[in-house]
């Protein structure tokens, strides 16, 4: 494994069973039938997705943009959806320490214009806030977190949603990463759907493209033959290495620097390469 500091399995990893083509062909279309059913399953929920209620939401909720407060409404660009991912924004905490997992799914979120093809606007709302030890000045929050998306070389809209935080996420855990949906019909706003946790996967394509090899995600949670590598066990952070989220490598690697204006930036080691 490259640029990860487990080295508890060393040996060469277990194989397969090797078969002919014909075994290996019959195989793989028993597991299409069930792949099948998934997907078939799948579309069913989204349906059933696009039948839930609505909650109608105040449209001047007040968010920060680059330019200054800006509403909710705002947030859709004219257009009639608006899908909004809620980073866990650490204010005051070097770029080593700031979320994992949000790092890991946000990256994975590039070419905008299909969903805008379809009338959705994808942005990015920084909740800004650390919990455990009060409030944080939301433009100097916001203003570090803006110097995170140029590190990472990230350019959807990117929002602060510390102003309005509580009534945003109204009834959910504040700190946690959820991926909220909303409409609008003309000047009034609703929420649609929401979700956290492994939901926030649909904004993935690395664990979806790894789910599809044999060795899979290679964490100690999955369902794996006996020999199959384990690179990440369970209390581990499975979206860090040596001591920074994954993606931050390349971005020092080429170059690019990750001073966000805060106290006591710390510099991690680099990377442990096999």
């Amino acid at each position: 494994m490259t640029d990860h500091e487990n080295t508890a399995n060393d040996e060469a990893p277990a194989l397969p069973p090797v078969v002919d083509r014909a075994t290996f062909q019959a195989e793989l279309d028993a597991l299409r039938v069930r792949e099948k059913a998934h997907t078939r399953e799948g579309d069913a929920i989204a349906a059933a997705r696009r039948r839930l209620p609505a909650v109608e939401m105040d449209p001047d909720l007040e968010l920060l943009g680059p330019h200054g407060p800006l509403t909710l409404l705002d947030a859709f660009e004219g257009r009639r959806q608006l899908i909004a991912y809620y980073f866990m924004w650490n204010p005051g905490r070097p770029a080593a320490e700031q979320c994992e997992g949000c790092t890991v799914y946000t990256s994975q979120v590039g070419e905008l214009s299909y969903l805008h093809s379809r009338d959705a606007t994808y942005a990015v709302f920084c909740q800004g806030r650390n919990v455990a030890v009060g409030g944080a000045d939301p433009r100097v929050s916001y203003d570090e977190s803006l110097r995170y998306r140029d590190f990472m070389g990230w350019d959807m809209p990117w929002y602060s949603a510390q102003p309005s935080l509580d009534a945003l996420l109204v009834g959910r855990v504040i700190g946690l990463f959820h991926l909220v949906c909303y409409l609008r019909d003309g000047d009034r706003v609703f929420e649609t759907y929401w979700t956290k946790g492994r939901g926030v996967e649909a904004m993935d394509y690395s664990w979806a493209l790894l789910d599809m090899t044999v060795y899979g995600r290679q964490e100690a949670w999955e369902d794996s033959p006996a020999g199959w590598p384990i690179g990440w066990e369970a209390d581990e952070d499975h979206y860090r290495t040596s001591g920074r989220p994954i993606a931050q490598w390349s971005r020092l690697e080429a170059g690019r620097s990750d001073d966000l204006g805060t106290a006591g930036a710390a510099t991690a080691p680099r990377p442990h390469r096999r």
